[in-house]
């Protein structure tokens, strides 16, 4: 067995964050969340705006996403670090409870980590692909 990491890299963490969202682990993703956490969804997403401190995040844009959706999921499959900066590009896939629409959507996401916490995040996601999942053709 293996010991954790004493000194993680940005990446590493943000990985954490990606790992402990799918496992559902709120206990964990607050831990890669620093207090001063700035957290924004980009326009035109559902969650649109910018969250501020852990709570706001977990129960602003994490607990949402599992009330509007099914299996809502950030596959994390390519990271691009830079210092503090961490990039990675990803992909949602989830089922709309209100519509029973699938959605798979490429989306990028900037990570800012300083000491060993997520101080900023901001989403860049194809809209277009989540309004389709998000609206019935009446609406």
């Amino acid at each position: 067995m293996t010991s954790p990491n004493p000194n993680p890299s940005p990446a590493d963490i943000v990985r954490q964050q990606y790992l402990s969202g799918v496992r559902g682990d709120i206990d964990a993703l607050r831990r890669t969340m620093a207090d001063d956490i700035e957290w924004t969804e980009m326009a035109g997403f559902p969650l649109a705006g910018t969250y501020r401190g852990p709570d706001a995040v977990i129960s602003q844009v994490f607990g949402r996403l599992g009330e509007e959706w099914d299996n809502f999921t950030a596959h994390d499959d390519t990271y691009i670090a830079s210092g503090e900066h961490v990039v990675v590009l990803a992909r949602y896939t989830a089922t709309n409870k209100h519509t029973g629409k699938a959605l798979n959507a490429r989306v990028a996401h900037h990570f800012t980590v300083r000491g060993g916490q997520i101080v900023r995040f901001e989403q860049f996601a194809d809209t277009a692909l989540v309004r389709e999942a998000t609206h019935n053709e009446l609406d």
